[in-house]
């Protein structure tokens, strides 16, 4: 339950936190009354032959029959070869990857996508779709090219800490290089790789990425898109304004509802570092972001991001399941400019096993939903859509792009395509080649360069093109949206427009695909369109936000505090010091969120040399102070909503109360909810309490308020906080390391956790004492 979550008994009691998938509408009124279905299918007989069929291979000493057979390892978590559950990702599939990347060989490809399409028994929704064309085949060469198909692939959020510093940059490397994306996943990012490689020599080898091969000048190894989890690992103005997508997982489909995993092994010196933690100490994210608990939240968030980088888009990663269309429509009308589907097929490269089984759902429910509900409702050329989750063929591409997604990402298979050999060892520190690993000796073993990368990329693309091709259509774009050209799969029938060139590989005996019986009364027609949809109406959302611009935030007060000549010229000269007095009111959010990006994209979160002190008077509104850097100094006179000082990395954040105030500020409160989340350093000075989880996930800032809340430091991985009134309860949940001083007169104890209770002690050393009166003056 603590995986969702969920805290008390009571919250699971009834709650009904699970969906059905394939089983019979009268099974789901009986046993399961008011649960969600997705492809109705097995009834109450179908249930009982399938468990009958387990006892008696479990307890064959009770069969009369000679052909008992013993329960075999069912290999739900590992490949075993010839029996077992099939696997997608198994030894033959990545030696075929592995030689076609490697060569650049199409007929190795050709064998790769054999190992997974040929043959296997039903593994997802789609394998049981097929395509109906209502045209005859065009040209090749009249097809759109494979670059620009390429133009829509990215890569899943696969961490830095997750997988080893060479893995990591070697994807992003590949997919800059084809025009594509990768994600940089929740971990941060070196700021070494915001910018291009220029000290290749003629070997491929640079002095600055010396652990890296086949490199080139000009090569990036940046991430496209920036992820921001509820973690908020290295999540500042410079991070930011390095992508040109910023993304915010609500969820994985790995493991939704809970936050990353990433064992302690796996965090050096290095992953300490980006995510201001220390080294060897388990980091786990929180369950749900603590500044996102309504549609609201998200829309300030999304504001947040497209405040500090105007020209990155902002999408938002949910998980497939019932009932996401909803959520879609309110992360659309957010201001969101692309909404991702993650399948349940997705992969991890930290998490324990427990994480893995009977978790999230298929994309191809999620992407049908989600793109019924955008359409009906006129919201559907406001967003991107994509979808990820076990695609590794341009088949599953193509089936998804008439489900209604403009982009697709990939996730193990690129892992796959630059070295991994599917050792299932991720979450151990001991991956074989490198890929999952910190461990030095085991990154020297990694084999992957860029091109392994690039060159699965556009043999994908070049697949999309053939069948496109055979489908009698020019581009992509012409099939986004077209569910009506999928058709149920006739049993044993061989999927049709799929290219099969002569290969000597198909000299064997034809495989056959294998429809299970049990799948084989799955009900379909949630997932395509008796009718072609109407042209006119399709034209108006497809490729229409991909095309565009990220969503404006408007006019802000930040536009008007950048055009200040003096403070342009202090940005500008990276030298000298200006101060300004301004009026603030609630309306003005994310108030010096846009200075901060503008200093970060110049220097860095710490080259501004420069000072800018801003005074404000009034009551600032959300997220006052956001992403703030180093040189900056917000004070505000009077008081403020939630989220101050959100993402912190330098500089200096002041409230106090007004000087012909009354009442006491120990009393009352002066800023909200959620202070400080993520906060990676730079210090804050409230003068008076605060709301709840004030510091959560602070991992450098230093902060002196008058009072808190519950939940007050929870998650914490560094930084200090003194607190001089009274706290609220569970202090310190989930806190890992830095510093709470907390004053307490009165002798009432703390109400916190109790992994934390013996880590109290009170302030009696030299350099307590003196840290302590510092931060007070």
């Amino acid at each position: 339950m603590s995986k969702m979550g969920i805290s008390v008994l009571e919250s699971y009691r009834g709650a009904q936190i699970f969906q059905c998938i394939g089983l019979d509408q009268k099974v789901i009124d009986r046993a399961f009354t008011g649960t969600p279905c997705t492809a109705p299918a097995l009834s109450f007989t179908d249930i009982a032959n399938e468990s009958m069929m387990f006892h008696r291979r479990a307890f064959p000493e009770l069969e009369e029959t000679a052909a008992a057979e013993k329960l075999e390892f069912a290999g739900w978590y590992k490949y075993i070869k010839n029996k077992g559950e099939f696997h997608m990702n198994n030894p033959d599939m990545s030696r075929a990857l592995h030689r076609a990347v490697r060569e650049k060989e199409p007929l190795a490809y050709e064998e790769y996508r054999r190992q997974i399409m040929d043959g296997r028994p039903v593994t997802a929704i789609r394998d049981l779709l097929d395509f109906a064309s209502d045209r005859q085949p065009v040209p090749l060469q009249e097809v759109e090219d494979a670059t620009s198909i390429c133009s829509r692939f990215v890569t899943g959020g696969m961490s830095l800490g997750a997988l080893s510093r060479e893995a990591h940059e070697v994807i992003a490397l590949g997919m800059n290089r084809v025009g594509g994306m990768s994600n940089s996943g929740e971990g941060g990012e070196d700021p070494l790789r915001f910018h291009p490689i220029e000290d290749v020599d003629d070997e491929g080898n640079s002095a600055t990425f010396s652990h890296l091969k086949g490199l080139r000048n000009g090569d990036s190894a940046t991430s496209a898109t920036k992820q921001v989890a509820s973690g908020r690992f290295g999540v500042t103005a410079a991070y930011l304004r390095s992508g040109k997508q910023l993304e915010i997982k609500i969820a994985q489909g790995a493991k939704p509802g809970e936050g990353g995993q990433l064992p302690g092994p796996k965090v050096d010196e290095y992953i300490a570092r980006l995510r201001n933690s220390v080294p060897g100490v388990e980091l786990i994210s929180p369950p749900p972001h603590h500044d996102i608990y309504s549609i609201e939240d998200l829309a300030q968030l999304i504001f947040d991001l497209h405040q500090v980088s105007p020209d990155a888009k902002v999408s938002v990663k949910l998980v497939a399941s019932s009932g996401i269309g909803t959520i879609a429509a309110g992360v659309a009308k957010a201001n969101a400019d692309v909404i991702q589907i993650s399948g349940h097929d997705g992969g991890t490269g930290a998490s324990p096993l427990s994480s893995i089984m009977h978790a999230g759902g298929p994309w191809e429910q999620g992407l049908s939903e989600v793109q019924s509900v955008l359409v009906e409702n006129g919201l559907r050329n406001r967003v991107t859509l994509r979808v990820d989750g076990g695609i590794k063929t341009g088949w599953d591409i193509v089936v998804a792009a008439m489900m209604g997604a403009e982009e697709y990402g990939f996730g193990s298979v690129a892992m796959i395509a630059e070295g991994c050999i599917m050792a299932r060892v991720c979450h151990m520190n001991r991956c074989p080649v490198g890929v999952a690993t910190q461990r030095e000796d085991l990154r020297r073993k990694f084999p992957g360069t860029p091109d392994h990368v690039a060159n699965f990329m556009l043999f994908v693309a070049e697949e999309v093109r053939t069948i496109i091709a055979a489908l009698g259509y020019r581009s992509l774009d012409e099939v986004i949206g077209r569910s009506d050209l999928l058709r149920p799969r006739a049993e044993n029938a061989v999927r049709t427009n799929v290219p099969q060139p002569a290969l000597a590989s198909q000299r064997r005996k034809k495989r056959t695909p294998k429809q299970l019986t049990k799948t084989s009364c799955i009900d379909l027609s949630g997932f395509f369109a008796d009718e072609r949809p109407e042209e006119e109406s399709r034209l108006s959302w497809v490729g229409s936000q991909r095309n565009r611009s990220a969503h404006s935030n408007g006019p802000v007060l930040d536009d008007e505090i950048l055009a200040d000549p003096e403070i342009a010229a202090v940005i500008e000269s990276n030298s000298g010091r200006v101060c300004k007095e301004l009026r603030i009111e609630n309306v003005h959010r994310s108030v010096g969120g846009r200075l901060a990006g503008v200093i970060a994209s110049k220097y860095g979160d710490y080259g501004f040399q420069g000072e800018i002190e801003l005074s404000f008077v009034g009551s600032a509104g959300q997220s006052f102070g956001v992403w703030n850097t180093s040189g900056v100094c917000l004070r505000v006179t009077g008081d403020c909503n939630d989220y101050v000082g959100k993402g912190i990395n330098g500089g200096t954040i002041v409230a106090v109360k007004p000087a012909d105030s009354s009442f006491a500020s120990e009393e009352n409160v002066i800023a909200g909810n959620t202070c400080l989340y993520g906060a990676t350093g730079g210090q804050v000075f409230l003068n008076g309490r605060v709301g709840e989880r004030f510091g959560i996930r602070n991992a450098g800032c230093e902060a002196v308020i008058e009072g808190s809340g519950d939940h007050l430091g929870e998650y914490m991985t560094n930084g200090v906080i003194v607190a001089l009134g009274a706290v609220g309860r569970n202090v310190g949940a989930g806190m890992s390391n830095g510093l709470l001083y907390i004053y307490d007169p009165e002798d009432r104890g703390l109400q916190m956790n109790a992994d934390n209770r013996s880590n109290v002690f009170r302030v009696t050393s030299p350099v307590g004492q003196e840290q302590l009166k510092v931060l007070i003056q």
